[in-house]
């Protein structure tokens, strides 16, 4: 099957299943949607509109935008005519794109509405070659006079007119089509330096789509909610790839506001998503239980603590007390069936979670509710499938076996090699870089530090790079901590710092809805986020958690030395505008270190407060300073504790 490019693809299920929905859309509050022959025939009148436009084979062309049909429509469009599709970011802002743009010499672009148009007019100046916008959504665009500017229906139906006239130019263009053509490229999200453009061809996507839809026996009845940015190989790979391997349906929400009701509605039966969403589902949670009755919460709090003790049991299907049978039957129609179908999540046949480590805690969690949350390892150099978790071997700490024809070493320093079909080509017009991540006989460094365990299961401990030593020689995680302070509801974000140092130090941000909450259920007024974090009692809030993470710490016999001694909570959220999220929202814990040095010397001098004053930049685009004077809160560690004989 992977001897098959995705417009193949498509054009086999438009023949095998041509009234089954292929994709729906929300808009205006009701579901519209497109067969898999109604997707053939918007797909072909879009290539032959974009073949009339100059588009040719081996061309790059760009799509910003949410997940919209259209938008799938043209990736597909363009790779039916031997182009390749370069899927960005919709919420970067305006000079992200120049870079990617002028990388990849593209002419052609393809947007979902007036932002996007926006942001390339506004760069178009440093970007001359790029001839052509087009736009899915036309509102706000009616008095828009720039060249090369129109709307995408109006490319459509020129298409279907070259259609009409040569009825077999779309067929030819696909048939001369192959696996090992480029299909797309997707720009890593630059945690360091300039992003990259990760070349993959048809051959290695439709490999580890089919490689993971097998490993969990997909069928073309699946549903599937697609609300993560395109641009990120992992959403790409499960709503399009994965769609277009199994031939199931993806389902387009009306916008990210309507995210949650969309996904009840549809009830998914295969979900992804990185493990902030599943964190924020949780504080949501955790946040309707504080303002529940007080009978309520004590019922809440006593199922979820059989939950955890028996729930992940249950699910692995291993044995169980009759007793705690029958009270977690209980707390399923009590507790957890509700709560499944309030987060959506009650037709979730198989969940994963990617893209950067889970807090076992937080993990643990979902599966003691009844979900069926598994991890899988990969990035967008492997394709996403690597390795997944099979049913009944899943456990907290580790990201599962090697799926389908994936090889895996651990060097002598414990860096994670990798062997696969889903490697990447190369990346683009940066030889350099490829050598750096790809040997000679064919294996991928992925930067990652691990290692297997004894049945077989990979452990990732964190990012080769970011793995240290305390000054005493004890190792230093910051990921793995960082994880543990996320699983609490009232915080966010978590930097943690230790390398070299003799104590570890931390630097949070709080979870503004969650806090914002709690505080305001104890009427303590506040005047925004700034204000909020400087509260003492948010401050003995984080404390509290902190020292739970402590605790937990001092039982772990490699990182009880990782306790953090001292912390601040910051006076903003950490933001991608800002430079210091990535648009995946993974921390750049270089750069956030280098923008807060004065902070990282004050935990670390003895100092009770700091000063600081850093700019942002406001979501219309203007910029501005926020300052504040930062307590700096002392945290009670605690003594190892031995593991029992």
């Amino acid at each position: 099957m992977t001897e098959q490019t995705f417009p193949q693809r498509m054009l086999m299920h438009a023949e095998r299943q041509p009234r089954h929905c292929a994709i729906r859309e929300k808009e205006y509050g009701i579901w519209q949607a497109l067969t898999w022959a109604e997707l053939a025939r918007l797909v072909e009148h879009f290539a032959c509109g974009l073949h009339q436009a100059g588009l040719r084979r081996g061309e790059h062309l760009v799509v910003i935008g949410a997940n919209r049909p259209r938008l799938y429509a043209a990736m597909l469009a363009a790779q039916s005519l031997g182009a390749v599709a370069v899927p960005l970011y919709q919420d970067a802002a305006s000079a992200e794109y120049v870079f990617p743009i002028n990388n990849a010499d593209i002419r052609f672009a393809v947007v979902e509405d007036q932002e996007q148009v926006d942001k390339l007019l506004e760069v178009r100046a440093q970007c001359p070659q790029l001839a052509a916008i087009y736009y899915d959504d036309p509102r706000g665009l009616r008095n828009y006079d720039a060249p090369g500017l129109q709307p995408l229906a109006k490319l459509i139906v020129d298409g279907a007119a070259l259609a009409a006239r040569e009825p077999t130019r779309f067929a030819d263009e696909v048939a001369a089509g192959s696996p090992d053509d480029v299909a797309a490229m997707f720009f890593t999200s630059g945690t360091t330096g300039q992003p990259k453009g990760v070349v993959h061809s048809h051959r290695s996507l439709l490999d580890r789509a089919l490689a993971g839809a097998e490993f969990d026996r997909l069928t073309d009845r699946e549903e599937v909610l697609a609300y993560m940015p395109p641009a990120w190989v992992g959403q790409s790979m499960f709503s399009y790839a994965q769609w277009l391997a199994c031939g199931y349906v993806v389902n387009c929400p009306e916008s990210a506001a309507t995210v949650s009701i969309d996904m009840k509605e549809i009830g998914p039966t295969y979900y992804f998503a990185p493990p902030r969403i599943f964190e924020g589902l949780l504080t949501s949670v955790m946040i309707r239980m504080e303002d529940a009755g007080a009978l309520k919460r004590r019922m809440f709090h006593a199922f979820m603590s059989l939950a955890r003790r028996v729930g992940p049991r249950l699910r692995d299907g291993q044995p169980v007390a009759l007793t705690d049978r029958i009270a977690y039957g209980l707390g399923n129609v009590l507790v957890y069936g509700p709560l499944r179908n309030n987060l959506g999540l009650s037709r979730v046949r198989v969940a994963y979670t990617a893209g950067e480590a889970i807090g076992p805690d937080l993990f643990t969690f979902y599966r003691a509710i009844g979900v069926n949350l598994k991890q899988l390892y990969g990035s967008t150099e492997t394709a996403v499938f690597v390795c997944m978790q099979p049913d009944n071997q899943v456990k907290p700490d580790t990201v599962g076996v090697p799926c389908r024809d994936v090889q895996i070493r651990v060097t002598d320093t414990g860096e994670i090699l990798v062997r696969s079909p889903g490697l990447l080509r190369e990346y683009y017009r940066n030889p350099d870089a490829t050598r750096e991540v790809k040997t000679d006989d064919g294996w991928y460094r992925t930067g990652d530090a691990g290692f297997l365990d004894a049945q077989g299961h990979l452990k990732i401990i964190d990012r080769a790079k970011d793995v240290g030593r305390m000054a005493g020689g004890a190792m230093f995680a910051p990921k793995y901590i960082e994880n543990k302070l996320k699983f609490f509801p009232y915080i966010k974000e978590a930097v943690a710092v230790g390398d070299g140092r003799e104590m570890v130090c931390a630097m949070v941000n709080i979870d503004f809805e969650a806090v914002g909450n709690w505080a305001e259920r104890r009427n303590l007024p506040y005047a925004g986020y700034t204000d909020l974090a400087r509260k003492p009692q948010v401050l003995e809030l984080v404390r509290d958690c902190v020292e739970k993470v402590n605790a937990d710490l001092a039982a772990d016999e490699r990182l009880y030395a990782s306790q953090i001694e001292r912390f601040l909570v910051l006076h903003k959220e950490l933001d991608a505008d800002d430079g210091e999220l990535t648009r995946t929202n993974k921390v750049r814990r270089g750069y956030v270190a280098e923008k807060y040095q004065v902070l990282v010397d004050a935990l670390y001098g003895g100092r009770t407060e700091q000063y600081i004053e850093t700019q942002v930049k406001f979501e219309d685009g203007r910029s501005g300073m926020v300052s504040a004077t930062l307590p700096i809160v002392q945290a009670r560690t605690f003594p190892p504790v031995k593991a029992a004989a």
